[in-house]
């Protein structure tokens, strides 16, 4: 069978232009290209060798400082000391996994159930987010009998092959399971007018969604969202859109499954978790990458009814989900987050390049608008104010002229034209002040 080509990935290195890199550049990824193959990709026009990274900055080769405004997996920083020694000290101790009874991970556990509603008591570790996610869809499927999924239009879920098949962005060479509806993405300025607009646009796309998957004789297992909806432009507010989705998932039979990885961790400012910034409670709660601060863990947390059948006639077991060293770290990255006021931060910070963000916007035709929470902010760039039409060309130069200023961010959205901004939650009022002026400089060229 013959595939379409995959889209090309959202501000990715073009490998025909490689003959415009320095030399050394260019042999090192022909050589990345030899032993690595093809199926990896580089960032910007202008590829980096990062060698070091300190807080939220990043150092090349040759002592380049770049402010990192998009990296959300070392979410305390880059090299926390405390994450360091916590790993160091239990690398010198035991490393080992869920087999044996260990008192670290039970600490870590009920704190991390603390913060998450009362309703959510289970938890099972992992090493990724694909496998947590995997993981939650297994669930979704044994305790519903059902196999239909759901997801919005431009979603990232994970790389298993399993996930991948609920992961539209992913392009064409990557077809969707047969058991997969897509809906739009929760996007207020394209959809509605008001809440009750947007809710109504959602409410009857889930609709839709679960009457042709049953008309195909396929019952409704799970829907599944990113809380901040990161891959397909960054979708925040108006907080509350997710509560008609959940009561028509519900109605089906189904289950609604919160995909954390991104916004979760307090993130978002508001609360710990994406999904609290909307008034619901989901059966099934996903997080990985930011877990650990770059070390592999992840996890899903379960309503306990959902788990009483599966523990029962289902094995699972993952050597490295919640080894030693991983729970070491995540509880090194949950104190930081809670010593160091990181969520305040996200919020405090996050509200300041929003808000200068739009003023030096105003009137612009080509930003369409600014949205987020906390320190997760999209920039919408269009050709017009008027059409609205997603301008991803203009977007990935933005990205590309921050890039040679030293400043790093990156796009999301079906036409990579949302610009995303996402740096580590230690992103002081000085460092938006150098990306707002970076991007105030970048946006008057579009004049």
């Amino acid at each position: 069978m013959t595939r379409r080509p995959s889209k090309p990935m959202v501000n990715g290195f073009d490998p025909s232009r490689i003959d415009e890199l320095p030399a050394p550049m260019q042999e090192n990824i022909r050589r990345r290209d030899r032993s690595l193959g093809p199926g990896y990709r580089l960032f910007y026009d202008k590829p980096l060798e990062i060698v070091r990274g300190k807080g939220v900055t990043l150092f090349d080769r040759e002592g380049n400082e770049y402010l990192d405004v998009y990296n959300n997996v070392p979410s305390v920083g880059h090299a926390h000391p405390r994450v360091i020694d916590a790993v160091h000290q239990q690398m010198q101790t035991l490393n080992t996994n869920t087999r044996y009874v260990q008192e670290s991970i039970l600490n870590y556990s009920e704190q991390l159930l603390s913060t998450l509603p009362a309703q959510l008591g289970h938890v099972m570790f992992t090493c990724t987010g694909s496998e947590a996610n995997d993981l939650a869809m297994r669930v979704a499927k044994y305790a519903t009998g059902n196999q239909g999924v759901i997801v919005t239009a431009g979603a990232y879920h994970g790389l298993t092959a399993e996930v991948a098949s609920f992961s539209p962005s992913l392009g064409a060479g990557v077809p969707l399971g047969a058991n997969v509806r897509v809906i739009d993405a929760p996007d207020a300025l394209r959809y509605s007018s008001d809440q009750s607009t947007l809710d109504d646009h959602l409410r009857t796309q889930v609709r839709a969604a679960i009457a042709d998957l049953q008309r195909h004789g396929i019952g409704l297992a799970a829907f599944i969202a990113d809380s901040i909806f990161s891959s397909d432009g960054i979708f925040a507010g108006p907080a509350g859109f997710l509560r008609p989705i959940i009561e028509e998932v519900h109605a089906a039979g189904g289950l609604y499954i919160a995909d954390e990885v991104q916004p979760g961790f307090g993130r978002t400012g508001e609360e710990w978790w994406g999904f609290q910034r909307h008034g619901i409670v989901p059966d099934i709660v996903t997080m990985g990458k930011p877990m650990g601060n770059g070390i592999p863990i992840a996890a899903a947390v379960f309503k306990p009814e959902l788990l009483v059948e599966f523990g029962k006639n289902i094995r699972y077991f993952n050597t490295f989900g919640g080894n030693s060293v991983a729970i070491a770290a995540a509880q090194a990255v949950l104190d930081v987050i809670r010593d160091e006021s990181l969520m305040k931060n996200s919020l405090k910070v996050g509200v300041k390049i929003q808000t200068e963000l739009r003023q030096l916007t105003q009137g612009l035709e080509q930003v369409a608008e600014t949205r987020g929470s906390g320190l997760f902010v999209g920039v919408d760039i269009v050709t017009d104010a008027s059409s609205l039409t997603p301008d991803g060309d203009t977007a990935a130069r933005i990205v590309n002229e921050l890039r040679e200023e030293r400043i790093l961010i990156s796009a999301s959205g079906a036409q990579g034209n949302v610009l995303k901004l996402r740096p580590p939650m230690s992103f002081s009022m000085n460092d938006a002040d150098r990306l707002i002026e970076a991007l105030d400089r970048s946006l008057r060229r579009l004049h």
